[in-house]
């Protein structure tokens, strides 16, 4: 018999089991490979903690992942602190993960890696998109702390190398929690201000704790984001952050930023000399070849005297030849005058009119007859004249039609219908071509015979030849 008392319900025997084991076993470190990792969408991790022998369930909520800088993958090899438990709801044994850190390398350096690793795939890297710097600058933006050294540094390189560029300081905190985000907000003020040709990034050194928030991965998207070219000059040369790599330019120091972001202005003022003493060399050039072409331009200019006695002798030119042309034409004029008078002095028609009113009387009646019999002769050589012409046009109708009719019975005689009427024939292939031989078919082909009042088409059976 059993005691009814030692009788648990499942739910009651777990949560004894629970409370056993969360009394029992204290929180521990344990080492071991992350296996099925999975990320709902609560924001908790869950995954294996495993080794060659064994595995256990564990899960990291929201909470704990707080001081964690890198992402746990499948396959790291990690150090956990853990408190055992067991998860009712389905009996598993499991453990509640409190802290995780990589083994072998440390928290913050792996996280790094990761970051660095994941922005390189994006392509953020890349020297295709980075804007270059300005040539000339009006303003520059500082983004740094007021109250370090940073600034002060940057303002005494800019005094001594380009002291006409203005500075403009977005105040942050570049340390501490939150630090990150209010970097942001000051990069994304400096590139909203119009005023701002370029921004430096800038802080001291430190080690890479102090240094953290220049790693996060918001502050690396803003600055390739934004519009406006940036020089990151975080810490000493040797510490290497992540907005060295997306930021345009990377400067050792934040002096050396001051440097790279002006020219500097001996160097201005000796290209600015050089360029005077080559814009006076041009200015003389040019004004010797106007010179020049202006003394051409006045050997070339005629004065009014010249022109004046130029004219003079033109006009006294064209006054002889009209004088000369005048008197040619009115000697011209006179001499055909003169032959005309002579002609129309022996063409005077007094005497013929004297001679016309004596046989004027005779004459008249001349010329009645004259006319008559004109007439007469006129009208008897017309008729003959049409006579003739119909005669030959029906001889010339009558040879035509003879000659047609004899073309006519010669083409009947040629043409192959005459033949077939004679009880010929004509025969073709599938391919309308007049067959001439046995030769040109086969057996099983079909041929058409063409007679004299219709077409036979036929097969061909059988082929002989003579």
């Amino acid at each position: 018999m059993f005691n009814l008392d030692e009788i648990y319900t499942v739910s009651d025997f777990l949560s004894l089991c629970n409370k056993t084991v969360e009394d029992n076993i204290p929180t521990c470190w344990l080492q071991g490979e992350i296996s099925n990792l999975a990320r709902p969408a609560s924001g908790h991790w869950y995954f294996s903690l495993k080794d060659n022998k064994g595995q256990i369930r564990c899960a990291l909520f929201r909470l704990n992942q707080r001081n964690i800088k890198f992402t746990p993958e499948n396959g790291l090899e990690v150090l956990v602190r853990a408190a055992p438990t067991l998860y009712e709801a389905r009996g598993d044994f499991q453990l509640i993960i409190q802290h995780v850190e990589p083994v072998g390398v440390g928290n913050l350096n792996l996280a790094f890696e990761q970051l660095k690793n994941k922005l390189s795939a994006e392509g953020l890297f890349d020297l295709a998109r980075k804007k270059p710097l300005p040539k000339q600058v009006q303003t520059i933006g500082v983004v740094s702390s007021s109250t370090g050294a940073v600034i002060q540094d940057i303002i005494r390189v800019l005094h001594k190398r380009y002291p006409f560029a203005d500075i403009l300081l977005f105040d942050t905190p570049v340390q501490g929690d939150g630090a990150a985000e209010k970097i942001i907000q000051a990069l994304l003020a400096a590139d909203h201000d119009s005023r701002c040709d370029v921004i430096i990034l800038a802080r001291g050194g430190g080690s890479l704790e102090d240094l953290w928030n220049f790693n996060e991965e918001s502050l690396a998207r803003t600055i390739v984001s934004i519009n406006t070219p940036v020089i990151s000059a975080v810490g000493h040369e040797t510490d290497t952050t992540m907005v060295d790599f997306v930021s345009d330019v990377r400067a050792p120091t934040p002096s050396a930023a001051a440097m790279m972001a002006t020219p500097d202005r001996l160097e201005l003022l000796s290209q600015l000399e050089k360029h005077f003493k080559a814009l006076q060399q041009c200015a003389s050039q040019y004004q010797q070849q106007q010179q020049a072409q202006l003394e051409q331009l006045r050997l070339r200019i005629v004065t009014p005297d010249k022109i004046i006695n130029l004219l003079s002798q033109q006009l006294d030119y064209l006054s002889y030849r009209l004088n000369a042309s005048a008197t040619l034409k009115t000697n011209q004029l006179e001499s055909r005058l003169s032959t005309l008078f002579s002609k129309l002095k022996q063409h005077s028609p007094s005497a013929r009119i004297q001679q016309a009113i004596t046989l004027n009387k005779v004459s008249a009646n001349q010329l009645d007859q004259h006319m008559s019999r004109l007439l007469e002769h006129n009208s008897n050589a017309l008729s003959e004249l049409n006579k003739r012409l119909m005669q030959a046009t029906q001889q010339h109708v009558s040879q035509y039609k003879n000659s047609l009719a004899n073309h006519a019975n010669a083409l009947g005689h040629l043409s192959p219908l005459s033949t077939l009427s004679r009880g010929y024939s004509i025969t073709t292939n599938e391919q309308n071509n007049v067959l001439t031989s046995v030769n040109q078919v086969s057996p099983k082909q079909l041929i058409t015979t063409r007679l004299t009042d219709g077409t036979i088409v036929t097969k061909v059976e059988k082929i002989e030849t003579h």
